[in-house]
């Protein structure tokens, strides 16, 4: 045997295989070397490689097996081991059978096994699996030797299964179609039966021979099977055939059955035969002519009681023809279906049709009801439906059978019965309720004359009364006006008489004296005030139950231990809007007024509660408005009044103490001040039985507010030059020797037009001191309004012993206002002043640099993050022109105008420095300042203030800056307090 050597490399392609063959390291087998194999394995095993079918040699007396690439699909996980491996080694599990191919293979024998079924582990598992395998034998060159074996192969598991697969469906096709109730069969192009189910061949009596290959009109008979070969001939041609024929069936007669012809398409879409259907529809039939013929007897009883027959679904739809509807409503077909039938009901109707139905629906009931249908001609007519459902065999309803009937006429007939029943019951109404009236009317007569006359004498007393009061008040106003003026004279010599005096101490005890007898008047001239409703009053919301728990030391005191104070307050009292002092002021009156009553031991009760006054209480009352009230009562076990005391009991100056014991101005003062409060008091005596007096004030829905703080700055002066406007003479010298010893430049005018001549002259002018109360027809407030429109920046400060509406509305100081009351101390006037000069400037400065809005400077740089300020400062233009030069600065701003959303804000979020006014609202700011280092310990303060120096008891910290300040000075004043705490 001689080889000749080949081209390299080889074998020539092959793919994977063809790869792993050359890679091979074959010295290993039996075969040897591949460059040494014999010329007729080459060429095999070249031939091999590069087959497209699966195919294995087998070579050599060990079965080595070489094999392409459509065989490692053949197998599987064995590859690529299987590849130069013996066929032992590689199918273990089939080399039993193997073995015996093998043999005879190497005889020289070739072998065929189509569909050979075998057990394969090639994927781990055992596979049961069908391959076609043709086995072939390779002869050496000279032919007289068999060295090895070519095995094709080819898997068709999948085909057979499929074929498998199909049979059974087939065979189960063939049983179900024995087991329906139908008649079915199957006849190919030549209209040939191919298939009869066994209902088929039942009902025609006729056996499986005797149909199959036969043709319809063997069956049917020539006539009828001619008519169906027709409908065969169409279903052919791709028509799907449904028709009710009747077939005479052999020895049974005529039967109704629905005939269908449907088309058979093959793969190809080719139509290779037709299904032919029969369904018995005989009893059907039946059942639809019984049906029919019951629908017409019904229709015609419906139309002979003008009514109108109906059918709806079991929710309420309408399904199908409903030809009296139609012709009732005048709604097309596809109008009235589904719920397009409601749409006939007038809208008024709609819900309590739909409420009622349900309610049938859920009872399973008959629906009965009415409601109005738009008919033909547009009109709305009145109709009575009855309804009945159709129920299951399991209970539920399959349809509503149901008739509207029009009753129009009967419910228009019925009004107008009920209509003329009514009319005579009103008439028989008015009739009797005339002649109650006029019996009730004779009998009442003299009793309502006599009401009449006395609630008309009661309104006349009620207006006598309020006029004289009214007229009262306006002469006691002017009374203290006057009053005032001549206390301020005295006052104001006095104060200046004291400095003349000092260092003699009997001349100075002799102005003291002087001095609290002032202040005794200037307390008379505020009742007076008070009772005339002319004094400024300073409201805010407050709690009054706690104002009670608070003065409860003071009153027992007042009183004494003899008499016994029982205190009666609810936890869910209203609050209200007054004046704190002077409601406490009327509270210790009425207190020692009944002390004074109870004249030794007694009881006195303070109670208060929530009230609301009706419109009958106010219109008898006369001078409240009905709404809720606040009701404090103060009730003694003392001697009571008589009734002629009583009617006086609020005059001024009417006392029933022995004298030296009071003013008469105690209960006055009381009832100017509630009704200057907006409320009510009225009095119960019974005479040795004691008194009770009712104080109503309104109800405020506004949150509690703080109590407003002191001015107590330091006494100091100025150079700043002043406008005095005072139309009492003795008044303005005293004023202008006071201003002098401050310090201050002084001028003055007798009326508010020589005033405002005087800023129009073109003078500085730094602070206007104007009396209110003012002669000739310019008011002062109009004075200081036209003032600060001439100066910018004017400070205005307000004085008098009496109000009036031109600064105070409604008992209130308008905002922004400025009022010492007289008579005042000189110590009152230096601190006001201060006060008032620094905040008219600051809010001056604010306007100017608003309106300027110059750009901001750099800020200063922080250390890591902006310098978080709370201000405070109750004044909206001094804190908006504040904030912004601090933002500016580079700072985050939180701003307050009162002490309490200051402090919230204090107890929410951490700041590093807070700068506030002194003169809040609601609290001193140096008082705030220590509640906010006791938060916020290690807070930098700063106080902006018109005062030139720090109060007592400010944290030590503390920084000030003195109004008005620019914005060197507030960064100044800012980098100072952050400094000192470091």
């Amino acid at each position: 045997m001689t080889t000749q050597q080949l081209p390299r490399p080889w074998p020539v392609g092959g793919g994977l295989c063809g790869e792993l063959v050359r890679r091979f390291d074959w010295s290993k087998t039996s075969l040897g070397p591949i460059d040494q194999w014999p010329r007729h394995l080459r060429i095999k095993v070249n031939s091999l490689v590069n087959s497209p079918i699966p195919q294995v040699l087998m070579w050599g007396p060990d079965h080595v097996m070489i094999y392409n690439d459509g065989y490692r699909e053949i197998a599987g996980n064995y590859h690529p081991t299987a590849l130069g491996g013996t066929v032992p080694d590689i199918w273990p599990e089939v080399w039993d059978w193997n073995r015996q191919i093998l043999e005879r293979g190497f005889r020289g024998e070739v072998q065929s096994f189509r569909e050979q079924p075998l057990v394969l582990n090639r994927n781990g598992t055992p596979e049961n699996v069908v391959f076609d395998l043709f086995y072939t034998p390779i002869h050496d060159e000279t032919g007289s030797r068999v060295d090895g074996v070519l095995c094709t192969v080819l898997e068709i598991t999948d085909i057979v299964r499929a074929r498998e697969a199909l049979a059974e469906s087939q065979a189960e096709l063939y049983h179900l179609s024995d087991a329906l109730p139908i008649l079915v069969g199957f006849l190919d192009r030549s209209l040939f039966f191919r298939f009869a189910n066994q209902c088929y061949l039942e009902v025609f009596g006729v056996t499986h021979d005797q149909v199959i290959g036969k043709r319809i009109t063997d069956i049917l008979g020539p006539e009828q099977g001619a008519l169906t070969e027709e409908m065969l001939a169409r279903a052919l041609a791709g028509e799907t055939v449904n028709v009710d024929a009747t077939v005479r069936l052999p020895g049974k007669g005529p039967r109704a059955f629905e005939m269908r012809c449907l088309p058979r398409k093959s793969g190809e879409g080719r139509i290779d035969g037709v299904y032919m259907i029969l369904i018995d529809i005989e009893d059907r039939k039946r059942t639809e002519i019984q049906l029919r013929d019951s629908n017409d007897r019904f229709r015609a009883a419906v139309e002979a009681i003008h009514s109108v027959l109906w059918t709806n679904t079991a929710d309420g739809r309408m399904i199908g023809e409903q030809r009296g509807w139609a012709a009732l409503t005048g709604q097309g077909f596809n109008e009235y279906q589904e719920y397009g039938w409601a749409d006939t009901v007038h809208p008024d109707d709609r819900a309590g049709t739909i409420e009622a139905w349900r309610r049938a629906l859920a009872a399973r009931s008959t629906y009965e009801w009415e409601h109005r249908v738009r008919c033909a001609d547009g009109e709305y007519r009145i109709f009575a439906i009855r309804a009945v459902p159709t129920l299951s065999a399991e209970g539920a309803i399959t349809e509503w059978v149901g008739v509207h009937t029009d009753i129009t006429e009967q419910r228009m007939t019925e009004a107008q019965l009920q209509a003329q029943a009514e009319d005579l019951q009103r008439q028989i109404a008015h009739r009797q309720r005339a002649e109650d009236q006029l019996r009730q009317l004779n009998e009442t007569l003299e009793a309502r004359v006599s009401d009449e006359i006395e609630q008309h004498r009661k309104t006349e007393q009620a207006l006598h009364r309020s006029q004289k009061m009214e007229s009262m008040g306006q002469l006691t106003g002017g009374v203290a006006h006057d009053f005032n003026n001549l206390l301020q004279v005295i006052a104001g010599n006095l104060q200046m008489l004291s400095k003349d005096v000092e260092g003699n101490d009997k001349a100075g005890q002799r102005v003291e004296n002087a001095l609290s007898a002032v202040a005794r008047g200037a307390k008379l001239a505020s009742q007076l005030l008070a009772f005339g409703r002319r004094q400024p009053l300073e409201p805010r919301v407050i709690q009054p139950c706690r104002l009670v728990t608070e003065m409860d030391d003071l009153l027992r005191r007042s009183l004494g231990e003899a008499i016994e104070v029982q205190v009666i307050v609810p936890s869910n009292l209203w609050n209200i809007c007054v004046d704190r002092a002077q409601l406490e002021s009327a509270l210790l009156n009425l207190a020692i007024n009944a002390r004074d009553a109870m004249d030794g031991p007694g009881r006195l009760t303070i109670e208060m509660t929530n009230a609301q006054l009706d419109d009958a209480y106010a219109k008898a009352a006369g001078d409240v408005a009905a709404g809720d009230y606040v009701m404090l009562a103060v009730t003694d076990t003392g001697c009571g009044m008589t009734p002629a005391v009583l009617e006086r009991i609020f005059d001024p100056f009417y006392s029933t103490k022995p004298e030296g014991r009071g003013t008469g101005l105690g209960m006055s003062m009381v009832y100017g001040f509630v009704k200057q409060s907006g409320g009510h008091v009225s009095v119960y005596s019974e005479l040795g039985e004691g008194t009770t007096v009712r104080i109503y004030l309104p109800r405020s829905d506004s949150d509690e507010e703080t109590d407003a703080p002191l001015f107590d700055g330091p006494i100091t002066g100025g150079t700043e030059t002043i406008l005095v406007v005072e139309d009492d003479e003795a008044v303005r010298t005293t004023v202008v020797d006071l201003l002098t010893s401050l310090g201050y430049k002084v001028l003055t005018a007798r009326d508010a037009q020589a005033g405002l001549a005087v800023v129009e002259s073109g003078l500085h002018i730094d602070v206007l001191f104007t009396d209110v109360v003012m002669p000739g027809g310019l008011t002062s407030r109009d004075m200081a309004r036209r003032a600060q429109e001439i100066l910018p920046g004017l400070g205005v400060l307000f004085t008098s012993g009496y109000t009036e509406n031109s600064i105070v509305h409604g008992g209130r100081l308008d905002p922004g206002v400025e009022l010492l009351s007289k008579p005042y101390p000189r110590e009152a006037l230096a601190r006001r002043l201060r006060h008032v000069i620094a905040n008219a400037r600051q809010a001056h400065q604010a306007a100017e640099a608003l309106r300027a809005a110059q750009p901001a400077p750099q800020p200063v740089p922080a250390k890591d993050r902006p310098v978080r300020i709370l201000l405070v400062e109750d004044n909206a233009l001094i804190r908006a022109d504040t904030a912004i030069m601090l933002e500016e600065m580079g700072h985050a701003v939180t701003q307050a105008g009162k002490a309490a959303p200051a402090l919230a804000s204090l107890e929410s979020q951490a700041f590093d420095l807070l700068l506030t006014d002194l003169g809040l609202p609601d609290m001193n700011g140096n008082d705030l300042a220590q509640r906010a280092v006791e938060i916020q310990p290690g807070l930098a303060v700063v106080y902006a203030t018109g005062d030139s120096s720090l109060p007592a008891g400010c944290p030590a910290q503390t920084v000030l800056l003195c109004k008005p300040y620019g914005e060197d000075q507030l960064r100044g004043a800012v980098e100072g307090a952050l400094a000192r705490i470091g």
